[in-house]
């Protein structure tokens, strides 16, 4: 599964597509020029056991690391998977 970006000037995603409907989500809203704001994780039931919501999760911390970025978990989901995994804290605000 390809994860796909999508980058506006004040929000972003992260996303997977299937047969053109988007199946797996993760959101983003931009805090100034050096922080990203993660508010929500969304991963259709067919793909519930897959680990595609922690793959979506390290792929925006990747991307923060990339873009010298700050993160700030707030999604309930993201926040838990990077609090369970230090190799993921480093980009934590």
């Amino acid at each position: 599964m390809d994860i796909q970006h999508n980058d506006g000037s004040s929000k972003g995603s992260f996303f997977i597509e299937k047969d053109g409907n988007t199946v797996a989500e993760i959101t983003y809203s931009k805090a100034g020029k050096t922080t990203i704001i993660i508010d929500h994780t969304e991963v259709s039931d067919a793909l519930r056991g897959e680990n595609v919501g922690k793959r979506l999760v390290e792929h925006a911390v990747n991307y923060a690391r990339e873009h010298e970025l700050r993160v700030i978990p707030l999604c309930p989901f993201a926040k838990s998977v990077i609090e369970r995994d230090e190799s993921l804290q480093d980009v934590l605000k």
